[in-house]
């Protein structure tokens, strides 16, 4: 049984007051959601310990690394792999382009893995850095926990060092699973797949979700045949059902076969490869076999019986609507709890946490309208409600507005791969309920989608962009001078602008607020509202943020 919300946070910093701890707060767990809630507590003036097993780029039982899944085998070398999957095609489309380009193209898979192991080793050693700027004392070992109150970490000789915390915060994320079926250790998970020693020529995929998806678009990319196999009738259950069937299309668009309502129930290892047999009986022959069939949290070896912290079917660590167990000392974040498994959101949860704990804050974490990509290739991108869930949840009427085009980049190169665009709105209130996006870019250009009373899209902008009237957009300057405008009496500046409203029994005046514009340098510049020096008269804060895109961290 949980304790009670507010109760429970309200008595947060009274828990064994008279008693004296090694720590503050003790953290299982240095990946995102663990590292930012240890970093921001100490900040708060909390003395913090976390631990993380030894750092490998394949996870296991004894071995993690400091920045967890996202960072070592998740996000971040998996968007590399994309990254480098993307080149083939677009070398292929630039012919068009006027570049003499050869037939055989080369791609060496193992200067890429080693550019990727280098961006994650050097990734790791940020991640230390930051704790140990931050005042955060880190272990190398496995954490357990002994009691409400205490930690044991052991160490890969076998040393067991004990601690002691007011707070414990449990982030050990999660793992990849394997379907029982026979055969099934010939099989590799994504951990494995971003290690592989050699390219595989033949892969077989089973897994309908974005991990699934994304691999299956890695390989193509790369030159490898791949077979994708999966449950239902299409990829990628949850996401919106159109943008779903556009992304079957586009992988198969891209030489991917796909094997919809089909399970694997048997490998073999032969002198050719390994041999798969699915429940229709076909037999298909890989070089490899990725099992993407989720993830389950990482609590198995964390003692929790011991202490009595309450964990569902799944081993999910059960927590109240401020991450905290039924134990009031001990608290969970991140994948480990199984709520919404992002980066993002594990690093929401963190944050906090720590306002909650030590910043006499209680936050609670907002899961609502929350962006989220598939780096497919191309991506999709989503945030708030498909077309399906809003038909089921939304409050009154809805209005769906579509938008589908083949990119300019596609009408040279030739490439039939269509953009998909669908806003979903309150018919009654014009509030955007949610957005869906299947093409180039998706994923950054869903991060501007906002979806509170902000600035955001409505019934009025998709009007507007299918509208009747023919404006005058004829030239840098107004050049209204042969269109003989006179004969209806349209009146027009000094500099031959047109001055009046021509049409209709609606007088209305163009908002020009917020007009997003772009300069497409190399690379590109974009604006939307004010710049700084526009703004400056008025009371306002400025953020930057600078960086190096993580393509450029492959590329130098």
């Amino acid at each position: 049984m949980l304790i009670d919300g507010n109760e429970a946070v309200n008595d947060s910093n009274n828990i064994n007051d008279n008693q004296q701890f090694d720590f503050d707060l003790f953290v299982i767990g240095a990946g995102s959601g663990g590292t930012r809630a240890s970093r921001f507590s100490a900040q708060y003036g909390a003395k913090v310990g976390i631990c993380e097993l030894p750092f490998h780029p394949i996870s296991s039982e004894v071995v993690g690394g400091v920045g967890g899944t996202c960072v070592i085998r998740g996000c971040v070398p998996k968007k590399i792999l994309v990254y480098g999957a993307t080149f083939g095609p677009e070398i292929q489309d630039a012919r068009e382009y006027g570049w003499q380009v050869s037939e055989n193209v080369d791609f060496d898979w193992k200067k890429l893995l080693q550019k990727k192991t280098e961006e994650i080793v050097r990734l790791n050693g940020v991640y230390k850095r930051l704790l140990s700027n931050a005042g955060v004392k880190l272990f190398e070992g496995e954490g357990r926990i002994v009691g409400p109150n205490e930690v044991e970490v052991i160490q890969l000789d076998g040393t067991k060092l004990s601690y002691t915390a007011k707070h414990i915060l449990i982030a050990t994320g999660g793992r990849a699973q394997r379907p029982d079926i026979p055969g099934q250790e010939l099989g590799i998970t994504s951990d494995e797949a971003l290690s592989l020693d050699e390219l595989p020529k033949r892969v077989v995929v089973l897994g309908g979700g974005y991990i699934a998806v994304e691999f299956a678009s890695i390989w193509r990319g790369m030159g490898s045949t791949v077979n994708l196999c999966f449950r239902r009738e299409l990829p990628l259950r949850g996401f919106d059902d159109e943008m779903r069937a556009l992304v079957a299309r586009n992988l198969e668009g891209r030489g991917i076969i796909l094997h919809p309502q089909t399970n694997l129930t048997q490998l073999v290892k032969t002198d050719d490869g390994i041999k798969v047999t699915t429940d229709h009986g076909e037999e298909l022959m890989a070089d490899a076999v990725l099992f993407a069939t989720g993830r389950v949290p990482n609590s198995k070896r964390l003692n929790l019986q011991a202490v009595g912290v309450e964990v569902d079917r799944t081993g999910a660590i059960k927590v109240d609507e401020y991450s905290r167990t039924n134990v009031p000392s001990i608290w969970a974040i991140g994948d480990v709890t199984n709520r919404m498994n992002l980066t993002p959101v594990a690093l929401m949860e963190g944050t906090l946490f720590a306002k909650t704990a030590f910043g006499n804050e209680p936050s609670k974490p907002d899961y609502s309208n929350i962006p989220c990509a598939v780096f497919c290739i191309p991506p999709l991108s989503v945030v708030g409600l498909s077309e399906e869930q809003a038909i089921e949840q939304a409050n009154g009427d809805i209005l769906i507005f579509t938008s589908g085009f083949n990119p300019m980049k596609n009408s040279i190169s030739g490439r039939q791969e269509k953009t998909l665009m669908k806003l979903i709105v309150s018919a009654e209130t014009d509030k955007v309920l949610g957005a869906s996006m299947c093409g180039p870019d998706a994923a950054e250009i869903m991060q501007l989608v906002k979806t509170d009373d902000g600035i955001k899209v409505t019934t009025d902008h998709g009007e507007e962009l299918m509208a009747d009237v023919v404006l005058f957009a004829t030239g840098r300057v107004p050049n209204s001078k042969r269109l003989n405008l006179q004969a209806v009496g349209v009146e027009v500046d000094r500099t031959g602008a047109v001055k009046k409203t021509a049409f209709g029994n609606e007088p209305s005046k163009p908002d020009y607020s917020n007009i997003p514009c772009a300069v497409f340098c190399i690379p590109h510049l974009s604006v939307v509202g004010l710049s700084e020096e526009q703004a400056i008269s008025k009371p306002m804060g400025t953020f930057t943020s600078g960086f190096n895109p993580m393509k450029n961290s492959i590329s130098g």
